[in-house]
């Protein structure tokens, strides 16, 4: 399945990763990683500094897949408000998983700075936007319970939005948290970094056709009918791990994007903040570091690539219109435009772990809006399996934890 189609910026703008390495032979690892994207750097990451012997698997070129059409806004928000997540999730998990993803941002800010990749991370605000009146009562609810619970946030009044942002509009939640980046070069410097340091193993075009648990780890068939053995095995491929669950746990979404021309960095809204909106489905905007604008939204229930793909015109249009409404005076020439599929949860958490306890198929699974800041949290949660150690998180994360 195509994930994405058009003209991903990222892939444009970055060197690409021109690597055609497939596995030619039976082999055998500590750990397999199913996924070169910004989940499978991340948890290779972590892997390699705990000494851990991995490889990473790809049926595509090296981060092509969903990370290269990722907007990469780096939020502790998650797609369903606090306020009502706490009515799907018990609040200790509701409240956790933001805490969670707060603290993501900075690991991986760390993990950049520490490794000296180079992903365009720059620490940004966001703006919450009210859409409507309805947007306001959520806002009123949401800051309440962020407030409560000792979430970092501001609300500003229609008169503060427009002095800070230069928003004509009711109401909105900010915060100085978030961040921005590349996740397409993000990954695969990444990845570089491990290549030369710890002699990370890299497989493309390897499609893994099935997985089968043994009593000494897993063994991987390639669609070429080569043998992986390992101890563990990490699927790290978005939706389509969907192969590998033993029964659905995502919806799909179809989801498109625009990028600008660059225009004068003076034209270029007040703090560069990530800035989104509560109406749903709902719009989302940031900008790049050679001053372009990225507009985003107009997800869609997902059917096939086909579909997704002839909405593209009319989705390109309706952003166009949707981001003139918001700054009428910022010139928006479309440059690219692409769109993608991702995959969102009941509940709008992730799923990471074992599918039940003791197994050795792992997954990382960041789904939702906030898959970068998930996937930290993944790579982390599974190096402690691994080690053996205590993992709590798994409570809120894992494929068992409990509803309401």
């Amino acid at each position: 399945m195509d994930l994405h189609s058009g003209l991903p910026f990222w892939i444009v703008k970055n060197e690409f990763f021109d690597l055609y390495n497939p596995l030619r032979e039976n082999y055998k690892i500590d750990v397999a990683i199913i996924g070169s994207g910004i989940t499978g750097s991340l948890v290779a990451h972590e892997l390699c500094e705990a000494g851990i012997s991995c490889a990473i698997f790809d049926k595509r070129t090296i981060g092509t897949g969903s990370s290269s059409a990722s907007t990469a806004q780096l939020q502790y928000e998650i797609d369903t408000p606090l306020c009502n997540l706490v009515k799907k999730v018990p609040e200790k998990i509701a409240v956790d998983a933001y805490f969670n993803c707060l603290q993501s941002i900075t690991d991986i800010e760390n993990i950049l700075k520490k490794t000296k990749v180079d992903a365009d991370f720059v620490r940004v605000p966001t703006v919450f936007l009210a859409s409507n009146k309805q947007g306001v009562e959520l806002l009123d609810r949401e800051y309440e319970i962020r407030t409560e619970v000792g979430l970092p946030v501001n609300y500003l009044d229609a008169k503060q939005l427009k002095e800070y942002q230069n928003i004509d509009g009711i109401a909105a939640l900010q915060n100085d948290t978030s961040a921005m980046m590349d996740a397409y070069k993000g990954a695969i410097n990444l990845l570089k970094y491990h290549q030369k340091k710890n002699d990370l193993k890299l497989f493309t075009h390897t499609k893994i056709e099935q997985i089968q648990e043994v009593k000494d780890g897993c063994e991987l068939i390639s669609e070429h009918n080569h043998l992986i053995k390992c101890k563990y095995v990490i699927i790290a491929t978005g939706f389509e791990a969907g192969q590998f669950l033993p029964k659905k746990v995502m919806s799909l979404l179809s989801t498109y994007a625009i990028i600008s021309q660059p225009i004068d960095k003076k034209m270029i809204w007040p703090h560069r903040s990530l800035i989104w909106e509560t109406a749903e489905p709902y719009l989302y905007m940031r900008t790049t570091l050679d001053n372009r604008l990225i507009v985003g939204g107009e997800d869609e229930e997902f059917y096939d690539p086909k579909k997704r793909d002839d909405l593209l015109r009319n989705k390109i249009k309706n952003l166009e219109r949707k981001f003139k409404n918001l700054y009428p005076d910022i010139e928006f020439i479309t440059e690219m435009a692409w769109c993608g599929t991702f995959s969102s949860t009941e509940d709008g958490l992730p799923y990471m772990g074992p599918w039940k306890k003791g197994e050795k198929k792992l997954f990382a699974l960041g789904y939702g809006g906030n898959g970068i800041t998930f996937s930290m949290v993944a790579a982390q949660v599974l190096r402690n399996i691994i080690l053996g150690k205590n993992e709590p998180r798994l409570e809120t994360f894992g494929f068992d934890r409990p509803q309401k």
